[in-house]
């Protein structure tokens, strides 16, 4: 008497059938991936018992497998960008909450072209578990990128003109409010903003901070003059405002590196700070503590913010959905206002 033949065993295409959901939304509720909804995970669930349908391990392994790494991708052009005081605390942050996930961290910078395709590759092939998104401007391609990425991604800061759904920024507004607020509380009526690049969102938000605390004091907003987070900038940027404005008493510096400049070139030009002119700075790095004189400054939480990206990409990568982060600001004062 011959032997039976063995049951075929169902596939994943009649799961999919069953459930009336797509192949890879059947894969996704198998694997217990995220954004699959209750009501079709549900179904794919009953189609499983229905048929008894078991999982191929081997191709569960794959589908499912993980590059044990997260990336910290910049768009910037400078390899030394990641060496930037502001940077190595991001990284000091996210490293020891991807450490205690077990994920390596990998840096990219992303701002040539072959920067860029270095990272639409990483994108398309899922060489990382998940990305950390920083310094995007207005317009960049990054952000397209992120959008169609089948992988978690976690911004650093806002993109000018849009919310992503999973975000870690600082209180910019607040924090430049209460940086011009104290100039004006110290009787400086002539303040200016060196507000740094106008196309990334700290940029602008640090500018709205400014205005709004001029004019609730019922103060002129002079127009922003713009540089690039850098020492160099600041003190271009002092420079046309000492040419321009010559009666300007106090300066609101979107960070410390441009702050730092400024206060080069004051010294330069013979003023006196505070004397004629105070100066506030953004961020309280170490160039605020060592700066001459020292810096009052708005000290923003860097490690922190490196820190709580990685927590919530780990997060999104586990599978939950957390709630966009922001981290509040508070001034520390020094001679320099």
């Amino acid at each position: 008497m011959a032997e039976d033949a063995p049951r075929r065993q169902p596939t994943l295409d009649e799961v999919a059938e069953r459930a009336g959901v797509s192949r890879s939304v059947a894969s996704r509720a198998l694997n217990n991936a995220p954004h699959v909804s209750r009501a079709k995970r549900e179904a794919v669930e009953r189609a499983v018992r229905q048929l008894g349908y078991v999982p191929n391990q081997t191709a569960r392994a794959l589908a499912t497998r993980q590059t044990g790494a997260a990336a910290l991708v910049v768009s910037g052009e400078d390899p030394s960008i990641f060496a930037d005081p502001f940077y190595a605390q991001v990284i000091v942050g996210a490293s020891s909450a991807l450490e205690e996930a077990d994920l390596h961290l990998m840096l990219c910078l992303a701002a040539s072209d072959r920067g860029r395709k270095r990272v639409e590759e990483l994108f398309r092939s899922k060489g990382a578990d998940g990305v950390m998104l920083m310094a995007l401007r207005e317009d960049d391609p990054l952000a397209g990128m992120a959008e169609e990425a089948e992988m978690p991604v976690v911004f650093g800061g806002r993109p000018v003109g849009s919310t992503p759904r999973w975000y870690v920024d600082v209180d910019n507004v607040g924090g430049a409010r209460e940086a011009t607020e104290y100039l004006v509380s110290r009787g400086r009526t002539r303040v200016a903003a060196i507000c740094g690049r106008l196309d990334t969102e700290a940029g602008r938000a640090r500018y709205r901070g400014y205005r709004d605390a001029l004019l609730a004091a019922g103060l002129d907003p002079l127009p922003p003059q713009e540089g690039d987070f850098t020492e160099p900038s600041g003190a271009a940027a002092m420079a046309v405002l000492l040419a321009h404005h010559p009666d300007v008493d106090g300066v609101f510096a979107a960070n410390d590196n441009m702050a730092a400049g400024a206060l080069r070139m004051l010294r330069s030009a013979g003023r006196a700070v505070p004397a004629d002119i105070a100066v506030v700075g953004f961020d309280d790095l170490t160039v605020a503590q060592v700066a001459d004189p020292p810096l009052t400054t708005v000290h923003q939480p860097i490690t922190a913010l490196g820190r709580e990206m990685a927590r919530m990409l780990v997060a999104v990568v586990n599978g939950h959905d957390p709630t966009p982060l922001i981290l509040p600001t508070r001034l520390v004062t020094r001679s320099s206002a």
